[in-house]
């Protein structure tokens, strides 16, 4: 992430959210601080893979789902 001062308004798990205008999927994980964690990342109802996340950049009015996986049986 750049050191702009500009940034973006999204909804992340039903709340305002702000983060930089640059910023990614994977910038935003490793802003909550899951990073290595097993998470499912949903941006605009589509799931992204984790190996985009880096990839996929985030911009104003996205619908952002972070989820924890729990494992179980």
């Amino acid at each position: 992430m750049s050191t702009s001062n500009e940034s973006i308004h999204l909804t992340l798990n039903g709340k305002p959210h702000s983060l930089a205008a640059d910023a990614t999927a994977a910038d935003l994980v490793e802003q909550l601080g899951l990073s290595g964690r097993r998470i499912a990342v949903e941006i605009n109802e589509q799931i992204v893979p984790k190996s985009q996340l880096a990839d996929t950049h985030l911009t104003s009015g996205d619908q952002i789902e972070v989820v924890h996986a729990i494992g179980g049986g």
